[in-house]
């Protein structure tokens, strides 16, 4: 099989109507083997998708915000097993839910305080309107994040944890907690802390919060597939051309395929790509080492097998079992890693094969439907197998 067959299942979705464009890399063994330009990036002005295309990589920023904080960890300034409360007193009285879809106000006392792992393995009790139901879920409906971070936090502080910090995984906001952690400790917005700490020494110069105006003509318009399977543009606004008010550490970030590529191989290298060295190489084994029990993968999350033959590190998913994951995920040799985006975005570093495989996309999920949601893939029933036959078909054609 040749390499240039992995375009096919994208480019048959472009030109059914199902989805407008997207960008794919394909490196291997310390070389970049392939760029798929595919489609357009804004449909209605026929503006292609190229390789330097802006894209909102929605959930892809955690690792990034967990990196710089074990930057800072490196260095002394925290530990990952401290309480939060020492940087966030916000969360010093936080309650838990007697029942995850109860009532508000039916609490118990929180056991033991959050940790800074907790929050980066989603263990702390937080969540997401799209991974709890009951009254809890719609609480956070109601918390905007087009608020300065300090409001942002004190109304997220006045709700319940879904349930005991450490007793299980649910996906949440425990990123953007991370984010205001690192920005409270170096006395600096998030924007800036990334800056200095990942982006710079890495060399993204496309990677941030938001868009200078010079930059926005390359970014990707956000698209949403309707019940008729066709695509509107209404889906989002413009990426801001100014940094927010808050930086999202979970989920605020635009990067392109290159800058991204730049962080995966820091990842693949130990923490250190092209003689920059950005982490340690325990930092990064921590990253990429499974932290969940076994209880714990038993458990449901987003409505999907998630934890079949892999389990989760440091915001990164990690395969534990290669054959096991195959069958449900697609290929990846044993400890490979990565975690996806809502619109689509995904990526994962094989250290088995020394291979990285980059796939972007701009579609607005169904939040109604959780495992839709962190997939990335709107109508998810329609679009699910674009991206698993991409990879297996880029396996296939590098004989792994």
């Amino acid at each position: 099989m040749s390499l240039a067959e992995n375009r096919s299942s994208i480019t048959q979705a472009v030109d059914a109507g199902l989805l407008a464009g997207a960008v794919t890399l394909v490196w291997h063994r310390g070389e970049v083997l392939q760029v798929n330009e595919i489609g357009y990036r804004d449909v209605e002005a026929k503006l292609p998708m190229q390789r330097d295309t802006l894209f909102r990589i929605a959930s892809m920023t955690k690792p990034v915000t967990v990196a710089a904080v074990l930057a800072l960890a490196e260095e002394g300034k925290l530990s990952i097993s401290d309480p939060i409360t020492r940087w966030l007193p916000e969360m010093a009285d936080v309650r838990v839910l007697a029942e995850p879809s109860g009532p508000l106000d039916r609490t118990v006392p929180a056991v033991r305080p959050i940790t800074v792992e907790d929050l980066m393995t989603h263990r702390g009790g937080l969540a997401y309107p799209f991974s709890v139901g009951g009254p809890i879920g719609r609480a956070y409906t109601r918390v905007s994040p087009r608020q300065d971070e300090d409001h942002w936090l004190a109304e997220v502080a006045a709700l319940p944890l879904v349930h005991q910090p450490g007793e299980r995984m649910t996906y949440g906001h425990g990123t953007e907690l991370l984010g205001i952690i690192a920005a409270r400790i170096e006395g600096r917005g998030l924007q800036e802390v990334l800056t200095e700490r990942i982006f710079e020494p890495l060399g993204m110069a496309d990677t941030g919060f938001y868009l200078a105006p010079e930059k926005r003509a390359r970014g990707a318009t956000m698209y949403r597939l309707d019940q008729q399977g066709a695509l509107h543009h209404d889906a989002m606004g413009p990426v801001p051309v100014r940094p927010p008010r808050f930086c999202q550490g979970g989920s605020g970030l635009v990067s392109t395929v290159d800058d991204y590529l730049r962080f995966a191989r820091m990842l693949l290298g130990g923490g250190e790509v092209d003689g920059v060295r950005l982490l340690s190489e325990e930092s990064v084994r921590l990253m990429r080492t499974d932290r969940l029990t076994d209880e714990q993968k038993g458990q449901p999350f987003l409505g999907a097998p998630f934890w079949v033959g892999r389990g989760f590190g440091l915001n990164l998913s990690v395969v534990t079992d290669p054959q096991t994951s195959g069958q449900f995920f697609g290929p990846g040799g044993l400890g490979t890693f990565g975690w996806p985006g809502a619109y689509g975005t995904w990526w994962q570093a094989d250290p088995a094969n020394d291979l990285i495989l980059i796939y972007l996309i701009q579609n607005f999920p169904d939040f109604t439907s959780a495992a839709a949601a962190v997939a990335g893939n709107t109508s998810f029933a329609r679009l699910q197998s674009v991206q698993p036959k991409f990879v297996r078909r880029t396996y296939a054609a590098l004989d792994l």
